[in-house]
């Protein structure tokens, strides 16, 4: 391929996504480069304290019970208060208490304030994700939640060889770290993000349901793949729990897994974008089918790993699974998710990978310790399996197209003043011929523009306006997955 074919490709991947998405893309790079907790806690606790590998199970659990406690309750935020007090909230607290734990050094303690760093880290994801959905037209979802991943292994890539170096010096180093990219990208983004959340309007019909959990949860297709996301998470969530664990206990440093790990980022840095031109109008029951196989075989391959370069092969087989299934599975959350439920649908699929991450490291310190690692490798083959044939069965039938988000054509844009703040009245529900609108940060061209305000017009949901000074947060499509949370 030529070097103009290269850039034509590059500036295809990268147009037509708006200001305000890019602004979210910056955020998320941001914030991983300080990706320091999800990835070497295990560590931390084994190789510096001393403990088991089932207490450090315990301590990543307590994480994950603290996401599931504030997945749904953000979910809710998201859709009451809107998308950007909810991740100013999250994001600040996650600073605060990302620092706290650095200075820890009773196991209860320990155990107590991981339980809040999940808290409030896994807080700022179903807003995020409910915002990229507000702000990209339907047809370019997929791409932007590619490129909003490649962001977070970007990040991650660079962070884990030199948090690896920083852990080997001083952990308290990469703790504070974190704690600050994670302060620097809150302020940077309520700067420069507007709410985005959808508003309804004065003159809405009292016979169109009202969203709420129970709407969600008896949602027979969407809560399967909210079950299928926890079993691939269950796997995925191995490669911070179990692999630097079962590393550490075969010699290997910090160092050593640092750089297979990286290997993961490095490979979607340099294939995401490339994968996705690929697959993004193909079927979705195959790609999810083949990426849950991979998934579940490329861990599983892991049993036989005896040197450096084995691990690094078994990486790069998950990695393909991640790449495929990462924007597959959330332009099918999005596409199953109503407009105005957004937040919530979000805050139910975040669930699934809290709730792994609950009950993986669980399940990881456990098989270690009693079975030894290769019980654990096999499981995950055998799990990748189950979702795999699920995926395949819940997915036949399902229509083409956009479904319950609403979401009928791509969104046009004109320019417009900023819209006022929207008024009380505006939770009223809305008729199903009324043609709301959206408000966000524009350009004219592909790639620039000048931040005017603009009105886009989906005839099913309106943003509220916002200043300048709005905002939103980090984290991403199922971000939560190969240690790299959005925090």
């Amino acid at each position: 391929m030529s070097v103009a074919a290269l850039r034509r490709a590059a500036r295809e991947s990268v147009s037509g996504l708006p200001r305000a998405f890019w602004w979210l893309w910056t955020s998320t790079l941001v914030n991983r480069l300080g990706a320091f907790v999800a990835t070497y806690t295990a560590l931390y606790l084994t190789l510096e304290r001393g403990y088991s590998a089932s207490y450090a199970g315990l301590v990543a659990a307590l994480h994950g019970l603290g996401g599931v406690v504030s997945s749904l309750g953000a979910g809710v935020m998201a859709d009451r208060l809107g998308r950007r007090p909810t991740l100013l909230l999250a994001q600040t607290s996650t600073a605060a208490s990302v620092a706290l734990l650095g200075f820890m050094e009773h196991p209860v303690a320990i155990a107590a304030v991981a339980g809040l760093v999940g808290m409030t880290s896994n807080a700022s994801r179903p807003a995020v994700q409910a915002m990229m959905a507000d702000i990209v037209r339907p047809k370019d979802r997929v791409r932007a939640f590619s490129l909003n991943y490649w962001a977070i292994n970007l990040g991650f890539a660079i962070s884990s060889a030199g948090a690896g170096l920083v852990a080997e010096y001083s952990y308290l180093a990469g703790f504070l770290g974190e704690a600050a990219l994670t302060l620097v990208c809150a302020v940077v983004v309520f700067v420069k993000l507007p709410e985005s959340r959808p508003e309804r309007t004065a003159t809405g019909d009292p016979a169109e349901p009202e969203i709420s959990l129970g709407t969600v949860l008896r949602d027979g297709r969407y809560m399967g793949v909210v079950g299928l996301s926890f079993l691939l998470a269950l796997i995925f969530m191995q490669s911070s729990v179990a692999l630097p664990v079962a590393m550490g206990m075969d010699g290997w440093s910090p160092s050593d897994y640092g750089f297979v790990i990286a290997l993961n980022g490095v490979l979607i840095v340099a294939l995401q974008i490339p994968v996705t031109r690929l697959i993004e109008h193909r079927d979705p029951q195959r790609l999810l089918v083949v990426s849950a196989l991979l998934a579940g075989y490329g861990f599983g391959l892991t049993a036989f790993a005896g040197s450096l370069g084995v691990y690094a092969l078994t990486v790069v087989v998950w990695t393909l699974a991640e790449i495929v299934n990462s924007p597959t599975q959330m332009g099918l959350v999005v596409r199953l998710s109503p407009v105005h439920g957004r937040g919530r649908y979000q805050g139910v699929h975040t669930l699934s990978w809290s709730a792994a991450a609950l009950l993986a490291p669980l399940m990881a310190g456990y098989a270690i310790d009693h079975f030894g690692a290769a019980w654990l490798w096999a499981s995950c083959a055998v799990i990748g399996t189950v979702a795999a044939l699920g995926y395949w069965l819940l997915m036949r039938g399902l229509p083409d197209g956009p479904a319950a988000s609403g979401d009928q054509a791509p969104p046009s844009a004109v320019p417009v003043q900023p819209a006022p703040p929207a008024e009380p009245v505006a939770t009223a529900a809305v008729p199903a011929t009324s043609v709301p609108t959206a408000s966000v940060p524009a350009e004219p061209s592909c790639e620039g523009g000048t931040g005017a305000e603009i009105r886009i017009a989906t005839g099913t949901e309106t943003m509220a306006g916002a200043g300048p000074e709005a905002g939103t947060g980090t984290g991403t499509a199922d971000a939560a997955a190969v240690g790299k949370s959005a925090v």
